[in-house]
């Protein structure tokens, strides 16, 4: 893997999971309580052996940098061996980056200066275990330009998705960016499926710097992967399909793109299951993230005549306090205080969020930070939550943001005044 450079594509605004991205990238958004969105892709490639990183930013990435320096400064220069981050330096012209392909582009001269072999570029805000050798390997066994990750999902959901025409020794011949007509081209590996696109790429490294030179002197580009390089380099180069492996090690392959709120909540929601359909309890295949000196959760308040503090069937996270308050199915960030007689259901508190005592929270995600004040009634009357000015998705989850909440942010969550 040594003549692999990966391509982290962490610039997107995040538009879609907002007000959790109003201050913060997101591949730098909290999941699963301990983690961060990045922290799968970037677990994927030091798994892989993949030790050669760019991780190229734009939007609000101030949290993210910070993340990546304090939690993944793990490899050593002197073995050439690195995660660097890249900013949005406007390197060739007057514009930010444009699409996914531009970003590519614009730091074209980097990806020169390191000589790789091939370049594999990668979505830094995916959730899914995978194993990048195998794909490489099938890669070169293939003698492939271009090879593209798929993955089997329904025909009802390829309106979401990419999605590949697969002929012969696994060649792609035909790919349509999500298509709306219904009759999308059925899997060559599941006639009961379609083959999407996982926004996984390995490129021969002059072939990919051909591309993406090219899409850039084309007016009419939007300068994405999926929209117009992909497509483009059928016309002329040999580009294979290669159906995910999931390390995973489930019954069912794991790949999720948490790009609405709906989604992020339900990939969350998961986690809290006796057997949840993403192990992260494999020492095979560590996730791994930055670790904060923190505390253990603690749980008090069991006396005769007062509620317990308690969790059921939830993650609890360091630092945390339960005092007096219960909490069940859900995801409690480190930091996080749940005070006297509070009831929490099927919600996700992000760090250093305090709730105060007699309040009920139930599927809400609680943003970083936040102070919900004494008697606060969250997820019970979604006409009332709206008139409160929080946010309520599709799906009905009221997610309060540090915007929205008057309180100040609970910096001090390890207090004695229980």
């Amino acid at each position: 893997m040594e003549n692999v450079l990966a391509i982290l594509l962490a610039g997107g605004a995040g538009e879609r999971l907002h007000p959790l991205t109003r201050d913060t990238a997101k591949p730098a958004v909290p999941f699963g309580g301990g983690y961060r969105i990045i922290d799968f892709t970037l677990s994927n490639c030091i798994n892989s052996d993949v030790r050669r990183i760019f991780v190229l930013t734009q939007y609000k990435s101030l949290d993210l940098i910070r993340h990546v320096r304090d939690g993944w400064s793990i490899l050593s220069p002197e073995m050439g061996e690195y995660i660097e981050i890249i900013p949005a330096m406007k390197q060739v012209g007057e514009e930010w980056y444009q699409g996914t392909a531009d970003a590519v582009f614009q730091n074209a001269l980097s990806i020169l200066a390191e000589t790789p072999e091939h370049v594999l570029i990668l979505a830094a805000d995916h959730i899914y275990k995978m194993n990048y050798r195998l794909m490489l390997e099938w890669h070169r066994q293939h003698k492939a330009h271009v090879t593209i990750a798929t993955t089997q999902v329904s025909p009802g959901e390829a309106e979401r998705f990419g999605v590949a025409e697969i002929g012969p020794d696994s060649q792609i011949v035909g790919f349509e960016e999500k298509p709306k007509h219904g009759q999308p081209v059925r899997s060559a590996f599941n006639p009961d499926a379609v083959s999407a696109s996982m926004g996984i790429y390995i490129f021969k490294t002059e072939v990919l710097l051909r591309l993406v030179r090219e899409d850039a002197e084309n007016p009419d580009s939007s300068h994405d992967f999926g929209r117009d390089i992909i497509p483009r380099c059928l016309r002329d180069c040999r580009v294979i399909a290669y159906d995910f492996q999931d390390i995973n090690a489930k019954e069912m392959r794991y790949w999720r793109d948490v790009g609405t709120l709906d989604a992020y909540y339900e990939a969350n929601m998961d986690l809290v299951d006796v057997t949840p359909q993403l192990n992260l309890y494999d020492s095979g295949w560590p996730i791994r993230t930055r670790l904060l000196q923190q505390p253990p959760a603690k749980f008090v308040f069991a006396q005769e005549g007062r509620r317990m503090g308690v969790a059921i069937d939830s993650i609890v996270c360091a630092g945390c306090i339960i005092s007096g308050g219960r909490v069940l199915r859900s995801v409690l960030s480190p930091g996080v205080r749940v005070n006297s007689y509070c009831e929490v259901e099927y919600s996700i508190l992000m760090p250093n969020v305090e709730i105060d005592r007699y309040s009920r929270i139930r599927r809400a995600i609680i943003d970083a930070g936040v102070n919900l004040p004494e008697a606060s009634v969250i997820g019970f009357n979604l006409e009332e939550d709206r008139r409160k000015g929080y946010h309520i998705t599709e799906g009905g989850i009221v997610v309060v943001s540090r915007a929205e909440s008057s309180s100040t942010p609970a910096t001090q969550f390890a207090r004695t005044n229980y």
